[in-house]
């Protein structure tokens, strides 16, 4: 089923409340399947517990009247989620590690830069940090209320060097943007399944429907 959800990288997707906006459907991986090298233990546990809050918040939509009732998905349920192989990430994308704090999404991120630009080559100098593999962190406002959501990327720095905003709006512009319309280093989308508030917490993300 193709899911719409929570915090995926704010640099490339902007919205601190999607999980693979433009995936493909993914299949749950079952209990007997091994586990990822990337997974801790008991992180199967905490993807199966994610997929049940996402499951339930899909059920809720799809009432008249919603039940009100918050959803509180945890940052541990969240990154077990990513890790676990349950949700396609975006081209480029190769690992995703979220923290969350009183507003302030920040992600951790292995990017595959070549693979985004997708073979384009370009001489200007504003793209010359863009280029292999590299680890990104992003520091993201983010925010939902009125069933809108709004991220803004405060701050990106690629293996330790920051990225100058001029160069870091040139690649939305030319490589992201097109792809996804409206995502920038300022980012307004509708949220899904009629979530009303989505509220960053410490180390959790509380979700209320209506």
């Amino acid at each position: 089923m193709r899911l719409s959800w929570i915090i995926l990288t704010a640099l490339f997707l902007g919205a601190a409340f999607y999980l693979g906006r433009e995936s493909a459907t993914t299949a749950r991986p079952s209990a007997a399947q091994d586990q990822s090298p990337d997974e801790k233990p008991g992180s199967h546990r905490l993807a199966e517990s994610m997929q049940r809050k996402l499951d339930h918040l899909r059920a809720n939509a799809a009432l008249a009247q919603p039940d009100q009732t918050p959803t509180i998905l945890t940052e541990e349920e969240v990154n077990a989620y990513f890790a676990s192989g349950m949700v396609e990430l975006p081209q480029g994308v190769k690992k995703v590690s979220l923290q969350g704090k009183d507003g302030v999404v920040t992600g951790l991120i292995t990017v595959n830069f070549d693979e985004i630009r997708a073979g384009q080559k370009s001489s200007n100098p504003l793209l010359a940090l863009f280029s292999g593999t590299h680890n990104v962190r992003v520091d993201a406002d983010a925010s939902g209320s009125g069933g809108q959501g709004k991220v803004h990327a405060r701050n990106v720095n690629i293996d330790g060097i920051d990225v100058p905003a001029i160069a870091l709006q040139f690649f939305l512009e030319k490589y992201v943007t097109p792809k996804y319309p409206g995502v920038g280093i300022d980012s307004h989308f509708a949220l899904p399944e009629k979530i009303d508030t989505a509220t960053v917490g410490y180390h959790k993300l509380i979700l209320t429907q209506k």
